[in-house]
């Protein structure tokens, strides 16, 4: 039986606006959207008066670990996860076990999420050195598009062969979405400290080894690459201030053929900060100085930067507590990013009209997926109800990650999720989770 749910009163923020009204959800779809609408005796009606409704936010770029690494996350505890943080849909990475580097085994994935996933889903096909053939059949109207490993954070995905490389972005029209940071210059410096330290280098020491030049050169290589061979690029995770004039803010994103995310640790922290978290903020590329993270924010207000993204990447607590060299990099985010940037917005950083357009409309419109991103008549009802006078503190009680904890531990958040919508459906309300309902397969309008 389909539901139609009336939210009234709410400060509906879309397109650059922020408005009250009403949003009336009819099976999966935003019926109509409007001043007032009077509710009829079916409408189950949600009183969102003081609340913001926003567009469920799009996160381009997570690890959910399924298969493989289950231990550590699946896609049914991190999609839940997302959706208590008013994250509706995700695009997953191929660097899973098996890595998704085959057609076939990137389907499987796709046939895990159908059954498990209680958010709306995609992923993205890995390049290697070698699968450039089956890279090619990719298909571009319901995968998100192609993800390659410039440096080795991850097994043997790492694509080095420039030969190879160039083939890539010659070859394909779909979106290549690159982790930028130098192989040789991570290596160099690695052995340096290892000379000093053996194993256990003291953590403050990751953003000197991940350097600004590591990230630097391999950024500008791939960003001349597109422009000669022409491909659509887009350049994840930046985490420097150097990197900031690689790119432009003269033109709208729909004409970008090289567009770049930044994420919401590298807005949040930075290198002070790792004396008192360590490891629990290890990422690559690294957290930076604050000086690096300041033109991060700068970047992305004026639109150098389009997307603000999460690179949820799970490990166990267990994992994390080694010494450096064994401590893996990543952590999980997607519970805590959009609270996160609600925090900025009562400090003034930023608007929420900018949070919306760089979480929810612009991977929207960047991968071109179909009738999600806004709030509009005839798109899917992916909604959201944020209190933003609701004091919590992130806890173990309270964190949703199969890994148990995040690193945001101890933060004292002033708003809150209280309600998402997927499809229509009402999958989150107040703590509580539908999970009889599951989420659906992008669709990209190319």
């Amino acid at each position: 039986m389909s539901t139609s749910y009336l939210i009234k009163n709410a400060q509906i923020v879309n397109e650059n606006t922020v408005f009250n009204g009403d949003v009336l959800i009819k099976d999966e779809f935003i019926a109509k959207i409007a001043a007032e609408i009077t509710p009829s005796p079916e409408d189950v009606v949600i009183d969102a008066k003081g609340k913001y409704l926003i567009p469920g936010m799009i996160d381009d770029q997570v690890h959910f670990r399924e298969p493989g690494l289950t231990h550590k996350a699946n896609i049914a505890t991190e999609s839940k996860a997302a959706i208590a943080g008013g994250i509706t849909t995700f695009i997953e990475m191929p660097n899973t076990v098996p890595q998704a580097t085959t057609q076939e085994l990137l389907e499987d994935k796709f046939e895990i999420a159908s059954k498990t996933s209680y958010a709306n889903y995609s992923f993205m096909f890995g390049g290697t050195n070698d699968n450039l053939e089956e890279l090619l059949k990719t298909n571009p109207k319901n995968v998100a598009g192609i993800k390659l490993f410039l440096g080795s954070s991850t097994g043997n995905m790492l694509v080095d062969n420039e030969e190879v490389l160039e083939k890539i972005f010659s070859s394909t029209k779909m979106i290549i979405s690159v982790h930028c940071e130098d192989e040789q210059t991570i290596r160099e410096n690695t052995a340096k400290f290892k000379e000093e330290y053996g194993e256990d280098i003291p953590i403050k020491y990751h953003p000197i080894i991940r350097s600004e030049e590591a990230c630097y050169l391999s950024s500008s290589k791939a960003i001349e690459l597109a422009k000669k061979t022409g491909a659509r690029l887009h350049v994840f995770h930046l985490s420097t201030a150097k990197e900031m004039e690689l790119f432009r803010n003269d033109i709208p994103l729909e004409e970008k053929q090289i567009t770049a995310e930044v994420c919401i640790h590298h807005l949040w922290f930075s290198d002070a900060d790792y004396d008192k978290k360590g490891t629990h903020i290890k990422w690559n590329p690294a957290v930076k100085t604050a000086n690096d993270r300041a033109a991060l924010w700068e970047a992305l207000l004026d639109d150098r930067i389009d997307v603000i993204a999460t690179d949820h990447a799970p490990h166990t607590i267990e994992e994390k507590a080694n010494v450096y060299t064994n401590a893996p990099s990543g952590g999980p985010l997607v519970q805590h990013a959009v609270i996160a940037l609600f925090e900025k917005v009562k400090e003034g950083v930023i608007s929420v009209e900018k949070v919306v357009e760089k979480m929810a409309h612009n991977p929207a419109k960047l991968f071109q997926v179909s009738k999600r991103g806004f709030i509009k008549e005839g798109y899917y009802a992916d909604v959201v109800l944020v209190d933003s006078e609701s004091n919590w503190e992130v806890s173990k009680d309270n964190i949703l990650y199969k890994c148990g904890w995040s690193p945001f531990e101890g933060e004292t958040f002033s708003s809150k999720i209280t309600h998402t919508f997927v499809n229509g459906v009402l999958m989150y309300d107040n703590g509580t989770f539908n999970e009889e309902v599951k989420g659906k397969r992008l669709l990209f309008d190319r």
